[in-house]
């Protein structure tokens, strides 16, 4: 026991020792949390962190952004079909933290949403917040980005960053149903419901097998807990979006209750054209009122014909 703490020991102080790439000499870190950048890193992570539009890659990825389900409803096009509809509303989305190759050795963007007091945060998330020197948030979800999609904290992040007619990705936690038995958590048929089957008829019906292997096996459909559990539904289309509220509008349902969080980035499958994406987000002029504009519709037809016909 004590050789393999002194073997630990030993292999922190290693640890610690770094080389930098313009000096031959060894330099100590000790316990500080600063890193070991060169003049080149700082002047290339500065340059990474303008929050400015730039061209997107085809391998780009941008960052999600996190909302609020505020329920479902429908709304007619001007075909008069019926599209059904979840109303989400991203609230006061943030850039909150960055991490960086040369700190965390990834990439990727922690976004926050809405507000929250001090006295209801813990001291370290208070901390956090002041350190990176943001508002409170209320909620906070990391998004990995690849590096040309980098933005400095305190960026905001609007319902524009989504266009309407491009798909994405919604993941949230779904509804608890609780303990429910096999005829709801999984759809089985049940028991015979005649003469002869005393309250067996919502049963599930035999679950192992004779004396060979003589066991239930593992994954065996059964009465459980139904729901509660993250979930993602891929390739929702944005029907619609309002600057002004920053509300958006997407075709089909989204998991979770009225009031959970949801997390939304672009779609994986069905990926969006990138000349029609704001990369890394949207910046909006200087001399443009909110509320002035008017809400932004896709084109059910143009977009996709065949979905005109569900």
């Amino acid at each position: 026991m004590a050789a393999s703490k002194g073997g630990r020991g030993l292999l922190h102080q290693l640890r610690s020792l770094s080389i930098c790439s313009n000096s031959s000499t060894f330099s100590l870190r000790g316990f500080s949390s600063e890193p070991l950048l060169t003049d080149h890193d700082y002047e290339r992570r500065r340059r990474i962190m303008e929050a400015k539009p730039v061209v997107m890659g085809s391998n780009s990825n941008r960052t999600g952004v996190i909302a609020v389900k505020c329920g479902m409803t429908a709304l007619w096009d001007k075909w008069g079909a019926r599209v059904p509809v979840s109303v989400l509303w991203v609230d006061d989305n943030i850039v909150t933290q960055v991490k960086t190759l040369e700190t965390d050795c990834t990439t990727a963007l922690q976004i926050g949403c809405g507000q929250k007091k001090a006295k209801h945060l813990r001291k370290p998330e208070v901390g956090h917040f002041r350190a990176q020197g943001v508002p409170l948030k209320r909620k906070l979800k990391e998004f990995p980005v690849t590096e040309d999609a980098l933005l400095p904290p305190g960026t905001s992040i609007s319902v524009r960053h989504f266009v309407p007619g491009q798909y994405v990705d919604v993941t949230s936690i779904n509804r608890g149903k609780g303990f429910q038995g096999g005829m709801k958590r999984w759809g089985f048929s049940g028991m015979p419901a005649s003469h002869g089957a005393s309250l067996s008829h919502r049963s599930i019906g035999s679950t192992g097998q004779r004396d060979a292997p003589g066991k239930v096996f593992k994954g065996k459909k059964m009465p459980g807990r139904m729901g509660g559990k993250q979930q993602t539904v891929k390739n929702v289309w944005v029907y619609k979006i309002d600057p002004k509220r920053n509300l958006m509008w997407v075709r089909g349902q989204v998991p979770g209750a009225e009031g959970n969080f949801v997390f939304i980035k672009d779609a994986v499958y069905r990926k969006p054209d990138t000349a029609m994406l704001p990369f890394p987000t949207y910046f909006a002029p200087s001399d443009e009122e909110t509320e002035d504009l008017e809400p932004l519709v896709a084109d059910l037809g143009e977009i996709d014909p065949f979905m005109a016909a569900d």
